[in-house]
């Protein structure tokens, strides 16, 4: 058994959670739920972010102090992941007490390491992405990420020493080739690195709704390096019983490739100024586009995207809970970009779900239901299923483990294209009752027990569901994935329930 520690950004409060959101926070979590599957000690993290001046200009707006807009926006994000089944271990926010301790430790931390200095920073920044960028990284002196006008700063900073890591950033690339993953964007950030680093600002005086500077009170950390700090945090960073030794080098973060610079550059800087190991492992994905256009609420605002008709919530009561994360997980590989769209969705639900899993238990169901007495057979050591099932389990393992969850999906329904087409060749429905019946049917059931702890990860409603249908008790994550992921254990002797529908065809105007 080994350990995986899984994180997601922590969201910003200044609006409400939207599908881009629940893109990251769907995948982390069927990652989690695969590694809890195989006997992983596993810890997964999310969260929100609720420092910097958008979120106090968002409450200056609504009528509220920075810490009740907080509270309020912090509780939406835990209502969307609970709509969405999110099995996260700790969801930390940014304004409690452990992040305080952990910023004020890590930084000093630091500061004491000679990594700190104090300086008057004048350029442009964005406000809608917290950020600071040159003449050169704008573009005609607007935002590169959100396309607003980039406003003219001049204030007395303290000032973190990128420059001084170049190098061994550089360094640490080549040694741990698989660090940043795909190679596409490991590419990106070591290109970025390569071009020059230069010091960047990490405290503000001009607003005071951030971490307090311990050795200069006049000073609030910069919302980006107060926020991700929070993966220490949730390992005791800076308490005498930290877990940072056991969790540290088993962790990966999830994040979109918006937010490369931070993580795959800075963050791991600001670990080697404190003295300790980079996080092993950054996955960055792609962005989900409408229309060619990337989510974000800075369209929304500006009359583009309207992610209030596309929030997960919108999604869930439409389609369901399983149907939305299986599309989130299956429709796009993780490290692309990806189409959102609601006729997609559509495609995928009576493509994938209604006619290929759903149609699979129905048919074997009502079978063993009319033709064996309602109880379910037990499979054939040789049956012909055996080997695409064993490639379905071992493809799947692989992509779950590589962070590929459209692949191993993609696996999953390989195996239920077999079935199907093993019983459409079989014909059962027009079979006498009998030992050739009960062989197709226990093997048709085999299948769809393994299919059930396959999907799991992605579908847990639905994959319980199946489970109970054909007579099994408990759940597919009862057993440690290596013991019930084999040909040949589904007992027999079971009583089937046919159930209704699992996934009612949408009825659409083609």
């Amino acid at each position: 058994m080994g350990r995986f520690y899984i994180t997601t950004p922590i969201y910003y409060v200044n609006d409400a959670p939207h599908v881009g959101h629940a893109y990251t926070t769907v995948n982390a979590d069927a990652l989690a739920r695969w590694h809890r599957l195989v006997g992983d000690d596993t810890k997964f993290l999310t969260g929100t972010d609720e420092h910097g001046q958008k979120v106090a200009d968002a409450a200056e707006k609504n009528g509220v102090t920075p810490q009740e807009w907080t509270d309020r926006t912090s509780a939406r994000f835990r209502e969307a992941w609970d709509a969405l089944g999110i099995s996260y271990d700790d969801f930390i926010r940014t304004t409690e007490a452990r992040h305080y301790q952990s910023v004020q430790k890590f930084l000093t931390a630091i500061y004491d390491n000679g990594y700190i200095y104090k300086d008057v920073y004048q350029g442009l920044y964005c406000v809608s992405c917290e950020d600071y960028y040159t003449t050169e990284s704008s573009i005609d002196g607007k935002c590169p990420i959100h396309g607003r006008a980039l406003t003219e700063m001049q204030e007395e900073n303290w000032f973190f020493k990128l420059s001084a890591f170049e190098d061994r950033l550089i360094e640490f690339y080549d040694a741990h080739p698989g660090f940043v993953t795909p190679e596409t964007k490991r590419n990106e950030a070591l290109s970025f690195i390569k071009g020059g680093l230069r010091d960047i600002s990490i405290t503000r005086t001009s607003i005071d709704w951030g971490v307090p500077v311990p050795w200069d009170e006049k000073h609030v950390f910069y919302v980006w390096y107060d926020a991700l700090i929070n993966y220490l945090t949730a390992i005791g960073y800076g308490r005498e019983d930290d877990e940072v030794a056991e969790w540290w080098p088993a962790s990966h973060h999830l994040i979109g490739k918006e937010i490369i610079r931070f993580h795959c550059v800075w963050w791991p800087a600001m670990c080697m100024a404190a003295g300790l190991e980079p996080v092993s492992h950054v996955q960055v994905h792609g962005w989900l586009l409408v229309g060619g256009q990337k989510l974000s609420k800075t369209m929304a605002a500006e009359g583009g995207v309207r992610l209030t008709d596309i929030a997960p919530v919108v999604l869930t009561n439409e389609f369901g809970v399983d149907p939305i994360r299986y599309y989130l997980l299956r429709e796009t590989v993780l490290g692309n970009d990806g189409d959102f769209s609601h006729e997609g969705i559509t495609a995928r639900y009576n493509t994938d779900l209604a006619n290929n899993l759903g149609n699979l238990v129905a048919r074997v169901t009502t079978v063993v239901n009319s033709k064996c007495a309602g109880v379910g057979p037990a499979p054939s050591a040789s049956s012909p299923l055996r080997t695409d099932a064993l490639v379905a389990i071992e493809d799947s393992a692989q992509a779950w483990e590589r962070f590929a969850p459209h692949h191993a999906l993609e696996a999953t329904w390989g195996l239920i294209g077999a079935t199907n087409a093993y019983l459409e060749k079989s014909a059962p429905w027009k079979m006498e009752p009998g030992p050739e019946l009960d062989a197709v049917m226990g093997d048709a059931l085999e299948a769809i027990r393994l299919v059930a702890i396959l999907a799991t990860p992605a579908m847990p409603g639905v994959c319980e569901e199946i489970w109970r249908r054909i007579g099994l008790s408990g759940r597919p994550t009862d057993e440690r994935f290596s013991a019930s992921a084999q040909w040949g254990l589904y007992p027999g002797g079971r009583q089937v329930q046919k159930g209704e529908p699992l996934f009612p065809r949408i009825k659409t105007d083609a």
